[in-house]
Formats: structure tokens, sequence, C-alpha cells
């Protein structure tokens, strides 16, 4: 069930069975174990109810904290796709591409911004993504995104015109995201996280989509977001108090201050 299983089992020479159905696991050969203090392979038969226990088992949805760096959304979407929290500067590269590739496609109707213009901006490591930036990163690892807000409990799903096998989860606070994932327990390492899901035939990723909504409902509850309509920021350079989102921008663009710091 977890992210990589070849460190445990080599099926048939196979490197990989990530994403096995149940009945595929049940027609699986002779497998070796590698032990990883062993120099030598042990050559045994599957066991299946291991393999069941293992594709099936019970886990928790936690939040992966992805630092606040401006680039939040690319490392999270790194690390729910690739395992990696400092992918921003190539995935930020694979979207100025993406757009530059087609500018009937990526207008600046649809860009807010002349397409070259864009270009600039998104490789800009202090400019933030969102709803285009991930409907290209979806696109790009052909993948559904479910960004999770947790104001709202809405999510949105990139990607589902397409009707791709997998998809990831993320969460987003208002300000922020952070990858969702499927772990053995809130303690465990995560290398044993799972980030990647398989889309069932009605659309959906199984109980796992109860459990993530059901987690977005206890954040919400424990008011884990920032409320950008009302929240209150001091400028970081001048010290001028602003309320709300509308007001940083305005601030913003009177001033060119970019620096804003919440307080309460």
């Amino acid at each position: 069930m977890y992210r990589e299983m070849s460190e445990f089992v080599d099926v048939a020479g196979e490197s990989r069975v990530e994403g096995m159905s149940m009945e595929s696991v049940q027609n699986l050969p002779i497998c070796e174990y590698h032990h990883s203090k062993m120099k030598n392979s042990i050559s045994c038969p599957i066991c299946l109810e291991v393999l069941i226990e293992y594709y099936t088992m019970e886990g928790t949805i936690l939040r992966r904290v992805i630092p606040s760096d401006n680039s939040c959304l690319f490392n999270a979407v790194g690390y729910v796709m690739d395992h990696d929290k400092h992918k921003a500067a190539e995935l930020r590269q694979v979207i100025a591409a993406t757009v530059a590739s087609d500018p009937t496609r990526y207008c600046e109707a649809f860009l807010g911004k002349p397409n070259e213009e864009y270009c600039a901006w998104i490789l800009d490591s202090e400019k933030w993504g969102g709803a285009i930036e991930l409907s290209i990163l979806s696109e790009y690892y052909e993948r559904e995104i479910a960004a999770y807000d947790i104001q709202t409990k809405r999510c949105d799903l990139y990607g589902q015109e397409k009707k791709y096998s997998e998809r990831v989860l993320l969460i987003y606070d208002g300000l922020h995201y952070d990858a969702l994932v499927m772990s053995p327990s809130e303690g465990a390492p995560e290398e044993f996280d799972q980030t990647i899901f398989s889309v069932n035939r009605d659309r959906t990723i199984g109980p796992i989509e109860g459990q993530a909504l059901h987690f977005v409902e206890e954040q919400q509850r424990k008011r884990r977001f920032t409320d950008t309509a009302n929240f209150t920021l001091r400028c970081g350079v001048c010290q001028i108090g602003v309320i709300g989102q509308t007001e940083a921008v305005e601030h913003a663009k009177a001033t060119g201050h970019v620096n804003f710091q919440e307080y309460r």
C-alpha cells in the first residue's frame, strides 16, 4: 500500500508492483525476499495473506507540512508526486515552458497577464501558485490533483476531465499548501507515506476520499485556516496594519511592499 514495495519483494524480475490489483496479486509466482542485512536473497513462496494485509492495512490521513517559502504549492506537489519537498524551481520551469509553448491556449485572458510576462513572473521564487499552476501540473504528471480548502471544505479537482487513473491530495489553509498523505500511523516516518491513490470506475478513490474529507472537517473545526477576507496583517516594511487580502493587495500595489505578517 505504501509507496515502494520493491525494497521488500522482487516479483518475477519486476522492480515494482505498486498499484497492482488484488486479482494480480493472487496470480503472482515465486518471489525473492531481500533482507537488508543479508547478502544473499532467500527464495520463498509469496504469502498471500501478508500481501493482502500490505495492500489493505488501515492507516491514517496526515498533513505533511511543507516549508512556508512562497513555493509551498510547488513543493507540496513535488512531495505527493515524487516524494520530494524541493521541486519548486524545477516545477516553475515546467510551468513556464508549458505556457510559453502554447500562447494561444495560455493567452492574456486566461493568465491575467501577457504570456511572456507570466512566464517571467512564475519563475520568480517569491510568487505564489494557484489554480492555473495546479491545472498545468496535473496535466504534466497525468494525475488528478485534489486540493481541499479547509475553511470552506471545498475540494477543487484538477484534471478530472482527463479521466486520469491516479490522484494526489493537497490541503490549503487560505495562504499555504501542505500535502495530504496516508500513513500507517501518526508517528510513522515519511518514507511510509502513500501519496498516490488509484481512481476507481466511479471516479472516487474509495474510503480514502471520505477519510480525507473527515480530516479536512476536523481541521476546520480546529480553525486551522486563515480567513483571508478578515484576517489582520501588518506590513513588514512600514508596519501599517491592514485587514483582509483586499487591503493587503491594495497596499502592495500602492507601495510595492509585499512582506506581511499576520497578527491577532
